[in-house]
């Protein structure tokens, strides 16, 4: 006769704010199995009937045991207390990590907002997309630069989300600080591959953010002020148990001073971070979050500049049953880009919206079969430009680019399954489409061909429109639909050791239509379309896996190549374009590599050594044999190639007042563009440059330092404080950000000028909450 089994589920939450805790270990380890919290602190697993010793641990609490006795489906609900010093760590550690070591995700990274408060950054403002940056297979997009690159993607293929929301810029101040309050982040994973079918969009990689709840216990605040910088989060509850609140902000402030130097320039940021937390009853909970964020940027009276995003999430948990979770989320996004060229006289805005509606599930079939499905739809406006006079005598006539619209759909199922002690696998299937809607003004070529090739010049010309045709937003210009399969396989070779693969294929369906190297970096989002194909990405990655007694090892391999990248032909335009289908080729791109992690997780003295070795190309060939495409065809460096990329983190506990932090980082330069001589034309100098990519930036690093001071550790007082001293670049490197060449008269030779934007960086920030 079969033996009974029954569900043990329930919601894990922090028992100073009744917050709900992600990832946290529930353990069994008579039956060495176990699970992990979702997203919303839910957990559910099915066991044979009988009596067992639960574990519940997560870093940074106190682990708690339970005797179940598991003669019916129990529901039990658990709250863990704030505790550094686990009595039991060493043992229960080294059954999570078994647990780890079992599962076949893969290329995943987790980092707790203690250990990012604990790094040295720039400008002693703790930072979430530097940090990740730290990671093997991430790189920092360039000094000063916006976003960050993933196994040789670009950084507009990483999919950033905010409480499910999606962000189309990361940074504040093109890069010196991340949109990322640290105060109201409870949670992030970002995933590089083998990426769960719930996910898509973007070809590169996801990072997956949630903001707290906000305390349900009692009013809490907490805050900084630093040298540039400063921010307050305020949290509490609407009804004690059942409803709470969350609100943060920051802003710069350094612009303030500028005057006093006799500066006209202007930089700084500010953001809004919000939250409702209500618990309907045991099996309803609703949050409704948002954020808001904008950066001003103008120098003196050349240009101003102005971007920021926008976001609102309603969310609905259900409890359908002790085995079946549901999130039902609506969704908005926006993210605008305003531009005031002062000496011609005129505004340029542009922006990206999107209303999206998705529906998730999670069935805990039984302790071998996770179950997760869903579907979402996206709603896409495109504002690529509207360009208004400033003045009346500007000689610029209004002129509004023609919007563009689409709708994205998606439906998924992903299963992870243990197949026996041994072996388990994570398999899923996305199906998604994308839908070109109508628009007021469409423009048809000649044969479809938007850019035609000059073979006696050896250039590319735009094409002159035949016709221009228009379409109702009930219509559909061009449709898309994509099978994105997703596998990862884990095998345990010893109770320490296991191999992981995994092969996924991912579609982005929206590209990003960037001028780096101007000024102001110019961003326009374009929906694939008659003339645009989406990008395809297949990747593949192998691994080993690791565990010691207080040390962990991973090792992996990908491969990756993407279909349908888009390049620009030489001397194109991107402002104001409102045919920016005459400027773009199709071309494709590959990267592949080796990471490695080593962490030591315990003690005084915890950090990682992470290094990759990587290769990241573009090609552009020609359409037919006559055309050169873009570098004669070949493939070259792409501009977040970088072969080596080391990084080295520690933090050290000296005492309960005293932690000490320090990260050193080397990358090699990113690959640029010099002139390689010159001709005069008609008393006219005209540079003559080598193969695109073809050389390199210096050598990036620099090293960091921090020191964390508590005055009083041991206080009951309400009130705790700490000081953080930080230098960031130690032996004050000037990292190059750009190369350019210009003429010196006095001795009348060319001579190349390197633009550093850091040095030296000294920093103190005052931390305090109560």
């Amino acid at each position: 006769m079969a033996q009974e089994r029954y569900t043990l589920s329930g919601t894990v939450s922090e028992a100073d704010t009744g917050e709900t805790l992600i990832g946290v270990n529930v353990i069994i380890p008579d039956l060495q199995t176990g699970t992990v919290t979702n997203q919303y602190g839910f957990y559910s697993i099915t066991l044979p009937q009988g009596d067992y010793e639960v574990y519940y641990s997560n870093l940074g609490f106190a682990t708690k045991t339970m005797a179940i006795s598991l003669q019916q489906n129990i529901q039990q609900d658990i709250i863990l207390e704030i505790d550094t010093e686990e009595l039991n760590e060493v043992v229960l550690k080294a059954d999570v990590e078994k647990l780890n070591i079992k599962k076949p995700q893969m290329s995943v990274n987790s980092l707790s907002m203690e250990t990012i408060k604990q790094l040295p950054v720039v400008l002693g403002e703790t930072d979430v997309i530097k940090s990740i940056t730290l990671l093997p297979g991430v790189t920092n997009a360039g000094e000063g630069a916006s976003g960050f690159n993933v196994r040789g993607g670009a950084a507009d293929q990483n999919l950033i989300l905010l409480d499910e929301a999606t962000l189309y810029n990361s940074s504040h101040l093109f890069g010196f600080f991340s949109v990322f309050n640290p105060d109201a982040i409870k949670d992030l994973t970002l995933y590089k591959g083998g990426i769960p079918a719930r996910y898509g969009g973007r070809v590169s990689s996801v990072l997956d953010i949630y903001q707290k709840d906000g305390s349900k216990r009692e009013f809490r605040a907490k805050g900084g002020i630093g040298l540039v910088a400063s921010r307050l989060l305020l949290e509490g509850p609407i009804k004690r148990d059942t409803a709470s609140f969350l609100v943060g902000g920051r802003s710069s402030y350094a612009h303030l001073f500028l005057p006093l130097f006799d500066n006209n320039n202007v930089a700084y940021f500010y953001d809004l971070n919000t939250k409702i937390s209500y618990n309907l009853n045991k099996n309803n909970r609703l949050y409704l979050s948002g954020y808001f964020g904008r950066d001003v940027f103008s120098i003196a009276d050349s240009f101003a500049n102005s971007f920021g995003n926008t976001t609102f999430n309603l969310r609905w948990n259900h409890l359908y049953s002790d085995k079946l979770f549901s999130n039902l989320s609506l969704i908005y996004s926006d993210y605008f880009y305003g531009l005031e060229l002062k000496f011609v006289e005129f505004d340029f805005d542009s922006g990206i919206q999107n209303l999206n509606l998705k529906y998730d599930f999670t069935h805990f079939l039984s302790e071998k079969i996770d179950l997760r499905y869903g579907l979402n739809s996206i709603y896409y406006s495109f504002n690529p430009g509207d360009i208004k006079p400033t003045t009346e005598g500007s000689g610029i006539n209004p002129f509004k680019l023609t919007d563009k619209y689409a709708f994205e759909n998606a439906v998924y199922a992903d299963a992870e399954v243990i197949l026996s002690g041994r072996l388990a696998i994570q398999a899923g299937l996305r199906v998604s489409t994308f839908n070109r809607l109508g628009q007021d003004a469409l423009n048809i070529y000649k044969d479809d061909n938007p850019i035609l090739y000059d073979e006696t010049l050896e250039i590319y010309q735009k094409a002159t429109p035949i016709d221009t045709l228009a379409f109702s937003r009930a219509e559909t210009i061009k449709s898309f639909a994509q099978l994105e399969p997703r596998v990862a396989v884990a095998y345990q070779l010893n109770d320490n050791t296991s191999l992981k693969a995994s092969y996924n294929r991912m579609a982005q369906y929206i590209h990003l239509i960037s001028n780096t190297t101007s000024p102001t970096p110019f961003d326009i989002y374009a929906p694939s379309g008659k003339y645009i194909e989406p990008q395809l990405a297949d990747q593949v990655a192998i691994g080993y896996f690791k565990i010691f007694d207080r040390y962990s090892l991973e090792i992996e391999s990908f491969y990756k190549t993407v279909r349908n990248r888009l390049d620009y032909v030489d001397d194109a335009d991107l402002i104001a374009n409102n045919a920016i289908e005459q400027i773009l080729l199709n071309g494709e791109a590959r990267a592949y590599g080796l990471e490695v992690l080593f962490r030591k997780t315990e003690g005084t003295l915890q950090g990682w050594i992470a290094y990759t070795l990587s290769k990241s190309e573009q090609r552009t060939p020609g359409r037919a044999l006559v055309e050169t495409g873009i570098n004669n065809g070949a493939w070259y460096n792409s501009p977040w190639d970088k072969t080596h990329d080391i990084s080295v983190t520690a933090q050290y506990e000296w005492s309960k007042k005293w932690f000490f932090g320090a990260n050193m980082v080397y990358q090699t330069g990113q690959p640029t563009t010099f002139p390689s001589g010159q001709y005069t034309y008609n008393d006219i100098v005209v540079p003559v440059y080598e193969a695109r990519n073809s050389s390199r930036l210096p050598s990036y690093h620099h090293l960091d330092l921090s020191a964390t001071w508590v005055p009083k550790p041991n206080s009951e007082k309400r009130w705790k404080s700490e000081w953080v001293f930080s230098i960031y670049n130690v032996y004050n490197r000037k990292n190059a950000a750009s190369i350019s060449f210009r003429e010196n008269t006095d001795i009348n030779r060319n001579e190349a000028v390197r633009l550093s934007i850091f040095g030296i960086i000294p920093a103190i920030t005052y931390n305090f909450k109560f």
